[in-house]
């Protein structure tokens, strides 16, 4: 008890009060400050060290010191009187009271004003072009979204259950429909369509889908298809518990198909008890045309897209001109046929079908994205820009869009702000494998070799044929040769017939094997001599991983190369090519390729600046 008494006697309780109070509003305001100016991780961690440190120093101050009418004193040179301890007490009890409430004020400012803001923004937010734009690392996921996880959902691919087993572009347009539809909806967060379909007839428990894509609720269902009957069945299944929320079958027509879409949306909206925005009290469903038969037709043709089946490219393009016919002004159709051309590098057939779709919805996000891969191709990188965040204003959830958008600052040096496009593009959809191996290289490059193999394998598991690119980089940051070369011949093998005879040396070449870079040169310089341009962008490529970077940059720069992206894509969208960065030609490179103008215009990458000369220079 003397201890006790002896404690309040040097009022070390209340200044532990005291200190407590204040060292909870300090760490508060910092968290709500410190992502704002996107301080790192380890700054917060210091604070609250300090704040402990702080405290224990704190209490033997005041075990030591006290404060009296005179002044700060030992409190061994003060005498004890009625005048000095209560006067002390009563200066520390108010400042205790005023550090309350200040702890009580910014407790409701932060609950009922600052709360819904960080909730409105938890949105993505599109950056306007401007000079000191150059991006910025992935901010963590805030509270506000944290909170939103309770409304999300994948929908997963419907079955096929028709007789004959041969609707499944069908049940799978069905599915998709809807799950465009949810996705426009506010506050909901819905897995995109890879992630979502990649699930189609592996059976894994509730728990496993949800662990992946990030989400609470999956809705499942099936689509029976005779003649023109329909029938499709969907529930809605909450993944914590595996309890059926909601389930019905819908029967009609072909001509019902639309409605139905648009009731089984509605319903799902409903039972997830999701506030609409005002756009979506009408309609969620838009599928863009009133014939069933053009519909149709849009659904197989975007399902030999969505296979990625190359080889039925040109199939899926005259379903769609047959789906024109039928209704001119079938807006997604137009679009559809824009993004299966640009495929097939029919860039003035692409263009033309963008015009038309735009002119019929210029609402429509996927040509405005087209255009942008176009002007991107082009060289005509700011109207490329406002093309790709147009798309993305429209649609600020589709993959392809937020994919499309990441790498073009990838390809133009611009590497972190491709690494924030490419982590909210794989949010949306986790398992879309291009994104997996883009950012796994970039992970490679920035050293977390464990998250860039895990990313790599998931690529190659969830079907991509170039996955080997960053396997590849893996295998060599930990300097096994052996298998960066194997995983290199993998990549060539998709490369034109005419590399065949030269796989086995490029592979070389690029894990610095001395004989297959002479290889490797040899069979360029005749393939040189044999060919006229455009050539290869593999062909630059090589060049550099033969030790010849101011020639495979001279060459790429004298506009020889198509298409630009192979080339672009590794050597500007990683760090991984530091001798090409720092070579003597590459300002040249930068000049001629219009990237220089780009960077006068809106600011150089974070590592590159001007010399006296005007020359960009890069660490």
């Amino acid at each position: 008890m003397k201890i006790l008494v002896e404690l309040q006697r040097r009022n070390v309780i209340r200044m532990a009060g005291l200190y407590l109070v204040g060292a909870w509003l300090v760490t508060q305001v910092a968290a709500t400050l410190l992502p704002v100016f996107e301080a790192p991780g380890w700054v917060m961690k210091a604070l609250v060290a300090l704040l402990a440190v702080g405290f224990l120093a704190a209490l033997m101050f005041s075990w030591v010191f006290e404060l009296t009418p005179d002044g700060l004193k030992r409190d061994g040179d003060v005498e004890v009187t009625e005048s000095i301890a209560p006067q002390t007490r009563r200066r520390m009890d108010r400042m205790l009271l005023v550090g309350m409430a200040l702890a009580l004020g910014y407790f409701a400012v932060d609950k009922f004003v600052l709360a819904p803001s960080r909730l409105a923004d938890s949105a993505p937010q599109l950056v306007t072009p401007t000079p000191a734009n150059t991006g910025a690392a992935t901010p963590a996921a805030s509270p506000a979204q944290a909170a939103l996880e309770s409304k999300s959902i994948a929908v997963l691919a419907f079955a096929d259950l028709s007789q004959g087993k041969d609707q499944e572009y069908f049940s799978d347009g069905v599915a998709e429909e809807i799950l465009n539809a949810l996705a426009k909806v506010k506050d909901l967060k819905v897995a995109g369509r890879t992630s979502s379909f990649y699930f189609k007839g592996r059976n894994e428990p509730l728990a496993n889908i949800g662990s992946t894509l990030g989400v609470a609720h999956v809705l499942e269902g099936s689509v029976r298809k005779q003649g023109e009957r329909l029938r499709i069945s969907a529930k809605l299944l909450r993944i914590s518990d595996g309890v059926q929320m909601w389930a019905e079958t819908f029967d009609g027509t072909d001509a019902d198909i639309f409605a139905l879409q648009e009731s089984i949306a509605q319903q799902v909206t409903t039972e997830l008890k999701v506030a609409l925005n005002a756009g979506a009290q009408g309609r969620l469903v838009d599928a863009g045309t009133n014939n069933p038969t053009a519909y149709a037709l849009y659904l197989r043709a975007t399902d030999v897209f969505n296979r990625r089946e190359s080889g039925e490219f040109l199939n899926a393009i005259k379903l769609l001109q047959e789906a024109v016919a039928l209704d001119p002004n079938f807006a997604r159709a137009y679009s559809r046929l824009a993004t299966l051309y640009y495929t097939v590098d029919a860039h003035v057939d692409a263009g033309r079908s963008v015009e038309q779709a735009l002119r019929l919805d210029p609402k429509l996000a996927e040509p405005h994205a087209v255009l942008g891969a176009i002007e991107n191709d082009q060289a005509r990188y700011p109207q490329a820009r406002v093309a790709l965040e147009q798309a993305l204003r429209l649609e600020p959830n589709d993959p392809t869009a937020n994919f499309w958008h990441a790498i073009f600052f990838c390809r133009l040096g611009y590497i972190a702000r491709c690494e924030k496009g490419l982590d909210r593009t794989l949010a949306i959809d986790p398992l879309l494998p291009t994104a997996l191996a883009w950012r796994a290289r970039l992970l490679v490059s920035s050293g977390d070799l464990p998250a860039a193999e895990k990313m790599s394998l998931r690529a190659r598991e969830v079907g991509l044929s170039w996955a080997a690119m960053s396997t590849s980089w893996v295998a060599i940051a930990r300097n096994d040769l052996a298998g960066a070369r194997a995983e290199t011949e993998t990549l060539l093998a998709a490369f034109p017939a005419d590399f065949s005879p030269a796989v086995k040396a490029f592979a070389g070449a690029r894990v610095g094997d001395v004989k297959a870079q002479a290889q490797a040169l040899r069979f360029i310089d005749q393939y040189l001599a044999d060919n006229s341009p455009p050539i290869d962008g593999l062909v630059p490529l090589a060049l550099v991983w033969s030790g010849e970077v101011e020639r495979g940059l001279e060459l790429f720069a004298d506009g020889f190369s198509d298409p630009k992206a192979v080339f672009l894509s590794e050597v500007l969208g990683t760090r991984l090519y530091p001798q090409v960065w720092t070579s003597p030609a590459f300002p040249g490179f930068l000049r001629d390729t219009g990237i220089a103008a780009y960077w006068d215009e809106f600011g150089p990458p974070l590592y590159c600046a001007k010399n006296a000369s005007g020359d960009y220079r890069c660490e």
